[in-house]
């Protein structure tokens, strides 16, 4: 029986993919690499080109939405675990990098779902005042295993039908 680990997503067998890895034997998170290269363009440079929009009152914001870097990796492990993604430690300092939602969450059923594969996808803001790019191999995040807890009368019956935020839907 497999407990956790890491596999390919579907369409992703081709592409030279590194599985996460831990860097060392007291490593906590285990490290996540960028399969392509991939551009994260600065936010500044999207706010100062579209402030006359923004200052207008028009909500199009999609060109200040966060770069999703899709890994082609997914994950399984137990149903009393979560996997959480974070930034690397250097991804601000070094990079500009901050992630749009702090953290990740996924469950279990997150796993193989229909709509992604349960592909894990780092979302993140550039907030240096130029384009930074991400090889192909960089590390661009780490993925922590934890147990969780259920409080007493839990009555949770729902299913995950879907990808990203499909939980509430």
């Amino acid at each position: 029986m497999k407990t956790r680990g890491f596999e390919i997503c579907k369409g992703y067998e081709d592409k030279n993919i590194t599985l996460p890895k831990r860097g060392t034997k007291h490593s906590v998170g285990y490290d996540i690499f960028a399969f392509e290269d991939i551009t994260i363009p600065s936010i500044w440079k999207s706010i100062f080109k579209n402030f006359k929009t923004f200052c207008s009152g028009k909500k199009d914001f999609d060109s200040i939405l966060p770069t999703k870097i899709y890994t082609g990796v997914k994950a399984y492990f137990l149903e009393d675990e979560v996997m959480i993604i974070a930034n690397r430690s250097s991804g601000p300092s070094k990079l500009g990098l901050v992630m749009s939602n702090s953290i990740g969450i996924f469950e279990c059923d997150y796993y193989n779902n229909p709509s992604n594969d349960g592909n894990i996808i780092f979302q993140y803001y550039n907030f240096f005042p130029y384009d930074v790019t991400i090889k192909k191999g960089e590390k661009i995040g780490q993925a922590y295993f934890q147990k969780f807890l259920i409080a007493d009368n839990d009555k949770a019956e729902g299913t995950r039908i879907g990808g990203i935020g499909s939980t509430g839907r």
